[in-house]
């Protein structure tokens, strides 16, 4: 009799340190995230702090930056093509600074990372100066431990 009380308490345990120990993956993948982020915007940042980011992203990742960018298409060569835009505007800030304000894990699918950043600096592009403040929201999806879809989002 004691069995049939003790199996289902056990199974529980079991499934509770599962969800717990998923949890902490994931969490720890948002600090990751953050940190290997922050790192590629600094003005010091070179293309070692580029692939370090890049590195826990799949190869089909798809990136959407509300209102920029609206599609939100997965390619087979999602990550070659944030290497390209990344690169274009690694080192083109002066100053950089961001603070990590929430994670949320969502079951073990996704992540969303609020931080709040400012950047001022020069834009490659037309050389611009430029500086913001602003506050983001990105929700990172997750398949097979890696970050496979980033969206963007402004408050």
């Amino acid at each position: 009799m004691k069995i049939f009380l003790v199996m289902p308490l056990c199974l529980l345990l079991c499934f509770s340190l599962s969800i717990q120990a998923a949890d902490e993956s994931l969490e720890s993948l948002a600090q990751q995230y953050f940190s290997k982020m922050v790192a590629t915007q600094a003005p010091t940042a070179t293309k070692k702090e580029l692939e370090a980011f890049l590195a826990l992203l799949s190869d089909d990742v798809g990136n959407q930056h509300i209102p920029y960018q609206p599609d939100d298409t997965r390619e087979p060569d999602g990550k070659k093509m944030m290497r390209k835009g990344m690169t274009y505007y690694l080192g083109s800030h002066t100053e950089y600074e961001a603070t990590l304000l929430d994670t949320f894990i969502f079951n073990n699918t996704a992540i969303a990372v609020r931080y709040r950043h400012h950047a001022k600096g020069i834009h490659p592009q037309n050389q611009q100066q430029i500086e913001y403040t602003s506050t983001i929201m990105d929700l990172l999806e997750i398949e097979k431990g890696k970050i496979v879809m980033i969206r963007k989002y402004h408050e």
